[in-house]
């Protein structure tokens, strides 16, 4: 009688992941594949976004009036548009970007002097995925409106990534800011914005 042989188990694999370039991303929206859904490009993966709650609108509606009226010359504030960073596409809540609209008729913004995130339920994700992103693409200054916490958390001094990853580059600088107290942003100093124009 011959012994039995005890199976070997398979070697566990995970499943594969399919990553998406900026090309077939483009095409995608192109041919309203992502049509009434919030979409972004992150590391080549399609991240649809969290549907926007009444306070979160509100406060981006009021960050825009507040910009609007201390604009100046040489950038604008763009809403719920693209910025292209690299093989990424994040789509910020706010971004003020060199330049006149003009500019950007044929492609999105490669950079951008602010970009600003409002957030509630998406605090963790802005606070590590988007702040490194940012961080990444040399972004000089990254605010998170935190409604959570009721204060605005400024990021500055961007380090560069290690080359093997991009989740790993970081702000050097932190600094909570709440609601009594005034900022002014990096790419114009002479602004003296209160933080209670943006939180309430």
């Amino acid at each position: 009688m011959s012994q039995a042989t005890l199976a070997q188990p398979a070697e566990q694999t995970s499943p594969a992941r399919r990553k998406f370039t900026l090309d077939e991303y483009h095409r995608l929206v192109q041919q309203g594949f992502f049509d009434g859904e919030r979409v972004e490009l992150i590391d080549g993966e399609i991240v649809c976004m969290a549907p926007t709650g009444p306070e979160h609108s509100s406060t981006k509606s009021r960050a825009l009036m507040t910009l609007l009226r201390l604009s100046g010359e040489g950038w604008h504030v763009r809403i719920d548009d693209p910025l292209a960073l690299g093989e990424h596409e994040p789509v910020p809540d706010v971004a003020i970007v060199p330049g006149s609209p003009d500019d950007y008729r044929t492609a999105h913004p490669s950079t951008a002097l602010l970009v600003i995130e409002i957030a509630d339920t998406s605090l963790e994700y802005d606070r590590t995925v988007k702040m490194s992103l940012y961080a990444s693409a040399g972004i000089p200054e990254y605010w998170i409106v935190n409604l959570v916490e009721r204060r605005l958390e400024v990021y500055r001094e961007p380090s560069a990534p290690a080359p093997e990853t991009l989740f790993n580059a970081l702000y050097r600088s932190l600094r909570l800011y709440r609601p009594e107290e005034s900022i002014s942003p990096l790419f114009a100093p002479e602004m003296n914005l209160k933080v209670e124009e943006l939180i309430r």
